[in-house]
């Protein structure tokens, strides 16, 4: 997520290790706070103009009698409430860890956007029934003209929060400013097809085709749906995997592994596991190192360069990381589950 927690987390070490200047660590602290303030902020306004457009979603519902903008209205007034707790999941996660949670709390930005994906998806569900229920009844009449005028102002307003979310991007990595850009996005094409079919409910009322006006909502609701249901499913799955420890795609652990085994290519060794997961913003590696019984140096400060090293070349191509190395000369120790559910090696 936020460069935040990668600065923080860079300045606490740096400031630790001689190996780097006080001024360099006081640099990217103060860069982590800039870019703190950048998410809350962002994410702050995210949930105002969720709140704004839920708010005159509802309005509109109710001189409209549109259940598509009642849908909108529903979801944007539900993402307001889920923003509210993500504003403060946003400060918890670029914290250090503590005696309370001793890996951190990147966990809880995995658990918020399980919590966005099944709201988005439990909404969209009932809409989807509902408005198969009031096409096979007939349908229902609404006042397109109004419509037409939500339907405009929340395109509108979507995609400029839409463009707010993607310029914050670019000054903070954060999955939860991700997650939220995606929503926006999708909200905006769906602001943007409800504002073609309120236009086509005006045309057919013009062409005196009145007898087709009262399916247009109806069927508008259950193609949204079905085109975008696919968005809440994808995010409440990444994040149940984050939440289940499940080791992150490809793109992210191949760099990784081929990293771990650059700064290790010149160290002897029996063999090498790595083991990562990726909660929120934060990728946890673990990295058992095994190394021959005799003929390699085991001394601790060798053992902590090698882990300095390895350290380096995983902050190249991830940030920010926990990498945790443990080096052993029993393969007991580096395999499934540490050798528990294992007979041992010999």
């Amino acid at each position: 997520m936020s460069l935040a927690f990668v600065a923080l987390m860079h300045s606490f070490r740096w400031l630790e290790d001689d190996k780097y200047c006080y001024a360099c660590g006081l640099y990217h602290w103060r860069r982590g706070q800039i870019s703190m303030k950048t998410e809350t902020r962002t994410l702050a306004f995210s949930a105002f103009m969720a709140f704004l457009i839920g708010c005159a979603g509802i309005t509109a519902t109710l001189a409209s009698n549109s259940q598509a903008i009642l849908l909108d209205g529903l979801f944007n007034l539900i993402y307001f409430s889920v923003a509210l707790v993500t504003i403060k999941v946003s400060k918890l996660a670029s914290r250090p860890d503590s005696e309370s949670y001793p890996f951190g709390y990147s966990y809880f930005e995995s658990l918020v956007n399980l919590c966005k994906g099944l709201l988005i998806l439990g909404v969209s569900i009932f809409a989807l029934v509902d408005a198969i229920v009031a096409l096979l009844s007939g349908g229902r009449e609404i006042a397109a003209g109004l419509a037409v005028i939500y339907a405009l102002f929340a395109t509108l307003a979507c995609s400029l929060t839409a463009w707010v979310m993607h310029r914050s991007q670019r000054y903070t990595a954060s999955p939860l400013i991700a997650a939220d850009k995606l929503n926006w996005i999708v909200n905006s094409v769906i602001s943007a097809a409800v504002l073609a079919a309120f236009c086509l409910v005006v045309l057919l009322e013009q062409l005196n085709l009145n007898t087709l006006v009262p399916y247009i909502d109806s069927v508008l609701v259950i193609a949204v749906v079905v085109l975008c249901l696919g968005v809440p499913v994808r995010m409440a799955s990444q994040a149940l995997k984050e939440l289940l420890n499940k080791t992150p795609e490809e793109a992210i652990a191949a760099p990784v592994r081929d990293a771990i085994s650059q700064a290790l290519a010149e160290t002897h060794t029996q063999e090498v596991r790595v083991r990562m997961v990726r909660p929120g913003r934060l990728l946890y590696v673990m990295v058992h190192v095994v190394l021959p019984d005799e003929g390699v140096t085991t001394s601790l400060t060798a053992q902590d360069e090698l882990r300095a090293r390895i350290d380096e070349q995983v902050r190249r191509c991830y940030a920010p990381v926990v990498c945790d190395v443990v080096f052993t000369a029993d393969t007991l120790w580096a395999a499934p589950s540490c050798g528990l559910l294992i007979e041992r090696h010999t």
